[in-house]
C-alpha cells in the first residue's frame, strides 16, 4: 500500500510570530477640553439652525400671529394684560378696514402685521389707482377703527366700566393720531386728495411737537415724513403724477368731510372717554 501525503495548510507555512505586548491608546494630539466643551454647546445651536432653516416658511406664512405674540408680550410687560389684549384689538380692527377696503378695490393686500410700540401695518403689491382711491383705502383704517373704539366705550357705558372706557379713550386716540397730514400716516394718504400743502403744514406740525416733546417714535415718523414729502415733491411734474393727483370737485369735498368730520368725532370721543385714573 502507497504512502499518503498531505499538503501542508498555508497558515502551517508562514512563520508564526509573537503577539505584541498590549499598550493603552493614546492620540497623538489630545483635544483640548474647551473645544470639547464647545462642541457640546454647539451641537444643540446648530440643529435649532437646520431646523429654522427647514421650517423657515412655516414660520414667514404664520408672521401674522408672530407678531401678534411679540407685541402682546411688549404690551403686557408696558401696560398689563387689559391694555395688552385692548391695544391689539384695536389696531386689529383699524387695520382690518385698510385691508376690507383693498379688497374692495381689486387691490392684493398682505394680512396685518403687528410693530411693537409702533402699532401694525398692511402691505400692498399694488398701487391705488390714483389719489381719490388712495384717500378711500386710507380713512378706511380711522373709520372702522373710531367704530370699535365706539362699541368699546358703549360697552364700558352699560357696564359702567371705567376700564373699559380708558380702553376706548386709547382707540380714539390712536385713531386720531392716524389722522395726522404726513405720510406715511393714514391723514397724510388721504389730504393727498385735497393739496399738498398740508402735507407741508403736516410736516411743520409734527416737527414743533418733536421739538417741545420728544418722543423716539414721533423722530422715526417725522423721518418718513420728510423722506416720502422729499420724494413726492421730486415727482410732481411727472405726467404720472399730475394724472395720479387729478381729483374731481365732488371727490375732494367728500374727502374734506369724511377727514374733518372724524377728526371732530374723534376729539369728542377723546373727551367722553377721558378718565381720571389710568387702568
Amino acid at each position: 500500500m502507497e504512502p499518503r501525503y498531505r499538503l501542508p495548510e498555508q497558515h502551517e507555512l508562514e512563520p508564526q510570530l509573537e503577539p505584541e505586548p498590549y499598550r493603552d491608546y493614546e492620540p497623538i494630539q489630545p483635544e483640548p477640553g474647551w473645544r470639547s466643551t464647545l462642541r457640546k454647546i454647539w451641537a444643540p445651536v446648530a440643529a435649532a439652525g437646520a431646523a429654522l432653516a427647514k421650517y423657515g416658511v412655516v414660520l414667514l406664512k404664520a408672521k401674522f400671529l408672530f407678531s401678534i405674540f411679540i407685541s402682546f408680550g411688549v404690551y403686557l410687560w408696558i401696560g398689563g394684560p387689559w391694555f395688552a389684549v385692548g391695544l391689539i384689538v384695536l389696531l386689529f380692527v383699524h387695520e382690518m378696514g385698510h385691508v376690507i377696503e383693498a379688497k374692495r378695490q381689486g387691490l392684493p393686500v398682505s394680512a396685518p402685521m403687528f410693530i411693537p410700540l409702533l402699532g401694525a401695518m398692511i402691505t400692498l403689491k399694488a398701487n391705488p389707482r390714483d389719489a381719490w382711491h388712495e384717500a378711500r383705502l386710507a380713512l378706511a383704517g380711522p373709520i372702522l377703527g373710531s367704530l370699535g373704539a365706539a362699541a368699546i366705550y358703549a360697552l364700558g357705558v352699560a357696564e359702567d366700566s371705567n376700564r373699559l372706557k380708558a380702553i376706548a379713550f386709547l382707540g380714539f386716540f390712536i385713531n386720531l393720531f392716524n389722522l395726522l397730514p404726513v405720510v406715511p400716516l393714514d391723514g397724510g394718504r388721504a389730504v393727498a386728495a385735497l393739496h399738498p400743502a398740508l402735507w407741508l403744514v403736516g410736516l411743520l406740525g409734527l416737527g414743533a411737537l418733536v421739538f417741545f416733546r420728544p418722543n423716539p417714535i414721533l423722530i422715526i415718523i417725522l423721518a418718513f415724513a420728510a423722506m416720502e414729502l422729499w420724494r413726492r415733491w421730486q415727482t410732481r411734474g411727472h405726467p404720472g403724477a399730475r394724472s395720479y393727483y387729478r381729483v374731481l370737485p365732488w371727490q375732494r369735498a367728500v374727502v374734506a368731510a369724511t377727514y374733518f368730520g372724524l377728526a371732530a368725532l374723534l376729539v369728542l370721543g377723546m373727551h367722553e372717554t377721558h378718565v381720571p385714573r389710568s387702568f
